[in-house]
């Protein structure tokens, strides 16, 4: 088994705990410090990554995922470049085609059909990658129009800026197999009534499916994209199949499928490293992102994880 790299996603709330948090992420030796773009709803994700890469020096920074359904690619790649630069080449790009109704309608756009939002995230994605490759863009729709839209300062440092998809869209998930540098997965299926929240996808054919179509997206390159899964609940307990019983219920699954699956950390130390190793031998996974509320029972993970580099 490979040393999985971990990468912490939050949110701020105060410039202090900020500036704490990604000085005590970079402490810990984690890869990343990621942070949401839900536009109204959370801080402006590379105004906070600035702020955090100027109290640290080695930790990767990027939004996990920019909202690809209404992000203008200019101004995306402009952002991108520009924090590349103030971090030294620390920047990632993570982009998502989008979910949440609410941030359409404040924007006084309708959010389109599945079909019209992949149409719009590979439109989004591969013009933002372009742009910060130093291409210069012109498109006339349906989906972006842009005339000779080029970044001329400031350039990124990286070439390319390291490129994660986040989503479940097997159109998507194919694209990214051909295109992407690390391919998320969240676990997250059909967006529920209030426009936010997702029924659970945790079940270990889902999986296995998702990891077929990336494959198959990736036949012919040289380097398939590199898989990582997004933890939603990290318990260190001694008593795992309670615990598990009691999520499964929480997340409308079951237990087996919480144990089973890579979105949850659950049980003794050992078991969850356990667990890691079989997510690498089933589905090649080797990324993992944990989010902030849980970075306690993660930190007793991460160094368990880490003692054995």
């Amino acid at each position: 088994m490979s040393t999985p790299v971990v990468s912490v996603q939050a949110v701020p709330q105060d410039g202090p705990s900020w500036a704490a948090l990604a000085a005590r992420v970079e402490a810990a030796g984690y890869d990343a410090l990621l942070t949401a773009d839900h536009p109204g709803a959370v801080a402006s994700p590379y105004v906070a990554l600035a702020a955090a890469a100027a109290v640290t020096e080695r930790l990767g920074l990027g939004s996990y995922v920019s909202q690809a359904g209404i992000r203008e690619p200019l101004l995306l790649a402009s952002d991108v470049a520009t924090l590349d630069v103030l971090s030294g080449g620390r920047a990632r790009l993570g982009m998502g085609a989008g979910h949440t109704p609410a941030e359409w309608a404040m924007l006084g756009k309708e959010r389109p059909d599945v079909a019209g939002r992949v149409r719009h995230f590979v439109a989004v994605a591969e013009t933002c990658r372009a742009l910060l490759a130093g291409e210069t863009v012109t498109l006339d729709g349906p989906e972006i129009r842009a005339h000779r839209a080029r970044l001329t300062a400031p350039l990124p440092i990286q070439q390319p800026v390291p490129f994660t998809f986040g989503g479940g869209n097997s159109t998507l998930l194919r694209w990214a197999g051909r295109h992407a540098d690390v391919v998320a997965l969240s676990g997250l299926g059909r967006t529920l009534s209030d426009g936010h929240s997702h029924e659970a996808r945790w079940n270990g054919e889902d999986i296995d499916k998702q990891v077929a179509i990336i494959e198959q997206g990736a036949s012919g390159r040289a380097t398939a994209p590199v898989r990582e899964a997004l933890v939603q609940i990290v318990e260190v307990t001694d008593d795992a199949e309670s615990a598990a019983h009691r999520l499964a219920q929480l997340y409308d699954t079951t237990a087996a499928n919480v144990l089973e699956s890579p979105y949850a950390w659950v049980g003794t130390v050992q078991e969850i490293a356990t667990a890691i190793a079989t997510h690498e031998r089933r589905w090649g996974i080797t990324r993992y992102v944990v989010r902030e509320r849980h970075l306690d029972g993660a930190d007793r993970v991460f160094a368990h994880l880490s003692r054995g580099r």
